[in-house]
């Protein structure tokens, strides 16, 4: 994967009407995009897939959906007002702006692929004999490029935990980082900057209170922890599953719609008992590993990403890093929290958001574990994935998005072959029975080939063609996406034919 094809993915995502420039009339807002009607479509069947999966089938998890304003002591409770920050640092050639630590973490990134290079020689080399973590273990090149990985991370993540801004700087220095777009090496020093929005509610100036846009959907959940627990009357180990925007004032908002500042994401805490948050801990970095793997990219799209540098308030943090266009990154953490949030907010609200527990008798905090994924990040992975040039057998090629079926925006296209012969007709009558199931559309311009093409580029798994024999025998022809193979069936088959392909169960049991 390459700059090209991240290319190929920006074009085509405008292209077909997936995702727009926002306000590109006035020239744009820099890192804000607007869904088209495709986009919109494969971004609520993304986030319907997640819910589903989380709430739907589970019964100790429940849904809520908390407002973006909030009061802002939550702010102050949760850290972000005092700790939400990164570390940047400007090129004073390019004036051009940057988060320090990715700066770094890029650098480590290209050591990590000269690992990577060594691994895949060595794999040519030695075929089915080869032992990959005896490999890395023992060749003296890789375990010298992990190790200097690891040094570098670890001071990064020691001065960074330190506030030793300056040695953060020392460090990009000493490594010849140099600006990504024009090679200068002339950086200023680096600050640290908050990335909360600000606003103001109230009707004149002077009244005004001071909130923020959230910056992540987590708090809305720990603050109705109790109301939740209550009204639902959930026992412990449960769940509380939400889906929504949040906002936050990027640096370097870049890679598309890989960093944004109006974003949406998926997230569920679950509340466990103190002592047993490693074995959540564990048992969800499974579970939402699985359900990535379960759209069926393969495993060489997903890799572990463990933290060495933990937040404050965790004790343990890992990673589900997806094969972007542009390389390995993160897709969803998963954290161990510890009592952090529900203590904070108990703090400095005075209200005790605690669990009575039965068993034990007794009351106390919950430890929490999260599954915290963006959905914007998760359409790019879906989308970017799907995206392929095929040679075809007979010499041509075609663009299809290789979109999971159960994700796509359109499920059946159905075709009329002539604009002519009541052929319109009965393709309308099987859009009228298939619409209650599935997402249908109808299309007659231009040639048979040239529709199936269009249905193919954006990720339409079936196209029904009506033909004259549809007249004689009531049977139609049922193309499928990925294989391009068409099967006759009679149009009474076609739902319970189509069904499985979009069944819940096959995808998720």
């Amino acid at each position: 994967m390459s700059d090209e094809k991240f290319k190929k993915v920006l074009s085509h995502a405008k292209e077909y009407g997936f995702v727009f420039q926002s306000s590109e009339i006035y020239d744009g807002l820099s890192a804000v995009y607007d869904y088209g009607p495709n986009g919109v479509a494969l971004k609520k069947n993304i986030r319907d897939y997640w819910w589903r999966s989380m709430v739907q089938l589970h019964q100790n998890i429940v849904g809520l959906d908390a407002a973006i304003f909030m009061h802002p002591t939550t702010w102050k409770a949760s850290g972000h007002v005092d700790a939400f920050n990164d570390p940047l640092i400007d090129n004073k050639d390019s004036k051009k702006r940057y988060r320090a630590d990715v700066l770094v973490e890029d650098y480590c990134e290209k050591i990590e692929n000269k690992v990577q290079k060594e691994i895949k020689k060595a794999k040519k080399r030695f075929g089915d004999a080869f032992n990959e973590a005896e490999f890395v273990s023992t060749h003296p090149r890789v375990v010298k490029y992990r190790q200097q990985k690891e040094d570098i991370l670890n001071r990064m993540a020691r001065s960074l935990e330190n506030e030793d801004l300056a040695d953060v700087k020392n460090l990009i220095e000493e490594l010849g980082i140099a600006d990504p777009v024009t090679g200068s090496k002339n950086w200023t020093d680096v600050k640290q900057f908050n990335l909360m929005f600000g606003t103001k509610l109230g009707a004149s100036a002077e009244n005004a209170t001071d909130l923020y846009l959230r910056p992540e959907t987590a708090q809305g959940i720990f603050v109705n922890f109790l109301n939740v627990q209550k009204t639902m009357r959930m026992k412990i180990p449960f769940g509380i599953a939400q889906t929504g925007k949040a906002f936050r004032n990027e640096i370097v908002a870049r890679q598309f719609i890989f960093r944004m500042r109006e974003f949406e994401q998926m997230e569920m805490q679950f509340f466990v008992r103190p002592g047993e948050e490693m074995k959540w801990y564990h048992h969800w970095k499974e579970t939402r590993l699985n359900w990535h793997k379960s759209l069926g990219f393969g495993d060489d799209y997903y890799r572990f990403h463990d933290h060495e540098k933990l937040a404050h308030y965790a004790n343990a943090a890992a990673d589900i890093e997806f094969k972007f266009p542009f390389g390995f990154k993160e897709l969803e953490g998963i954290h161990s929290r510890t009592d952090f949030d529900l203590t904070q907010h108990t703090t400095f609200s005075g209200k005790k958001l605690q669990y009575f527990d039965p068993e034990l008798n007794k009351s106390y905090t919950p430890y929490v574990v999260e599954t915290s994924i963006g959905l914007d990040r998760m359409f790019l992975a879906v989308f970017s994935a799907s995206l392929q040039d095929e040679s075809l057998p007979d010499g041509s090629s075609r663009v299809v998005m290789k979109i999971p079926a159960i994700l796509a925006p359109t499920k059946v296209a159905v075709l009329p072959l002539l604009k002519k012969d009541g052929l319109p007709d009965i393709a309308n009558k099987i859009i009228d029975d298939l619409k209650w199931d599935f997402e249908v559309t109808y299309d007659e311009k231009d040639a048979i080939g040239r529709r199936y093409r269009r249905q193919d580029a954006v990720g339409t798994p079936f196209c029904v063609t009506v033909d004259h024999q549809t007249k004689e025998d009531q049977s139609v022809t049922l193309r499928d996406r990925d294989t391009m193979e068409q099967i006759r069936i009679p149009i009474a088959e076609l739902r319970q034919h189509i069904q499985d392909k979009f069944d819940l169960r096959n995808w998720l049991k």
